[in-house]
Order: C-alpha cells, then structure tokens, then sequence
C-alpha cells in the first residue's frame, strides 16, 4: 500500500503487540499490560473506530466513546490520554500489518517473482482485513502528530527498499517487464488505497474475491510474464 503519509477490516483478530510501536506514546495509566487488559483496550478500540468511520476524527469526542461504550470516563483515559492516541493506535496496527509484508525469514530461499507475488497478496489481503482503519490515513491526513508520521515513513521506507530490491531482482530474471523500479512499486502498491473511496464489507465481491482481483492488476502493473522467461528474450 502506498501510504499517504509517506509520500510514497469485519476488523482481523487485533495483535495488540502491532499496535504499540516503542516509539509512540504509551498511552493512559496502563503500565503492564494483561490478557484482560487488552480485551478492555480492544473494546475502546473497536468503539471508537467506528465513530471514527462514521463521522471523522474532527466530529468524534472523547465523551461520544465513553457514551458508545456504556463505560465511565475513567474506563477510557485508563488506557489512552486522548482520541489522537486512539486514532494513532487504529492506523498503526493496518500500517504495520502492511509494510512487514516482505519481512521474509532468511532462509526463505523462493525466487524474487515468487515473493513478490506473495507480499503484495499479503499487503492487499491486510488493507482488507483492517478495513476501515487501513483507510483513516487516506481520508485524514492531517490528523496525526509529527512523531507518528516519522515512525510511518520509517516503515514504510523499509518496505519500498524490499520491493524494489526483489522487483529488480525479478526483472534481471526475466520475470518482470517494467522501466522505472519506484514509481512501478508504488503504482502496483497504491491499488488497495482506493479502496477507501468505495469498498464495502458487503459489496459485490467478498474480500477473497476483491483480494484476487486486486493481486491480479497489481500483477499487470510490475509486468509479470505468464510463462517462464525466454532463454532469447529474458
């Protein structure tokens, strides 16, 4: 996904350890965190996205979250100072979820087209799964704080550094046809970001159905050949 912070979902099961980069804020008053603590987090979390969805980060209170959850203010400030930590917590985990991608383990020894192929499955099928948060960065840029937008860029650099390193790997094999390795990586990247203009959970096509058809554009847009390359014309 071609993050538009860095200039380049139903939600999934939450991995807590996603959401809490070292380098953001801690948040609230939590200081160890537990099984039944993340359950409580999880709660606010998902409240408060869709409040977000619905109505945008300038309209969404504090108050309308406590309201929402049926719970007091102390409840929510126990785990987060304010509604930009929540919002920054909501985009993270979908952020994270998307740039680690090609964190492929060394001796992960498939061929460049074969990862390639594979990552950006797994980036479309992540934008899917975190929907709606994948898309509050798309629809409010504006909302985030300077150090969140510099741990956003940091990530996001390392993934485009991967893919381009593999789709030049897989175009010295013969496996991929493009001329100018960034901007191919970010158009093939920037398809699930239009999501946010019109997906719905409930559409037409299911998310397997949307994630293939998106995989496959992808695909056309790095040129990857159907059939093995030519010994003559590589």
């Amino acid at each position: 996904m071609r993050h538009p912070l860095t200039a380049p979902p139903p939600a999934a099961a939450p991995d807590n350890s996603l959401a809490r980069d070292p380098l953001l804020p801690a948040g609230g008053r939590q200081r160890r965190p537990t099984a039944e603590s993340d359950a409580k987090r999880e709660r606010i979390l998902q409240a408060a996205q869709a409040l977000f969805h619905a109505q945008g980060y300038a309209n969404t209170t504090m108050a309308q979250i406590v309201d929402a959850l049926g719970v007091t203010k102390p409840f929510v400030y126990y785990y987060f100072r304010n509604k930009q930590e929540i919002f920054e917590a909501l985009s993270w985990r979908p952020t994270v979820a998307c740039f680690t991608v090609l964190d492929f383990p060394a001796s992960d020894l498939r061929p460049a087209h074969e990862k390639v192929e594979d990552g950006l499955r797994q980036l479309i099928r992540a934008t899917i799964a975190h929907y709606p948060a994948a898309f509050f960065p798309y629809r409010e840029p504006q909302c985030y704080r300077p150090e969140y937008l510099a741990q956003s860029r940091r990530i996001a650099n390392h993934f485009y550094r991967q893919l381009c390193a593999l789709l030049e790997q897989g175009r010295a094999s013969g496996h991929f046809d493009f001329r100018e390795t960034r901007i191919t990586a970010q158009a093939a990247c920037s398809l699930p970001g239009f999501l946010y203009h019109w997906y719905r959970p409930d559409g037409r096509l299911d998310a397997q159905a949307m994630e293939q058809e998106l995989l496959l554009l992808a695909l056309r847009v790095i040129g990857l050949r159907a059939g093995p390359p030519s010994k003559e014309n590589p």
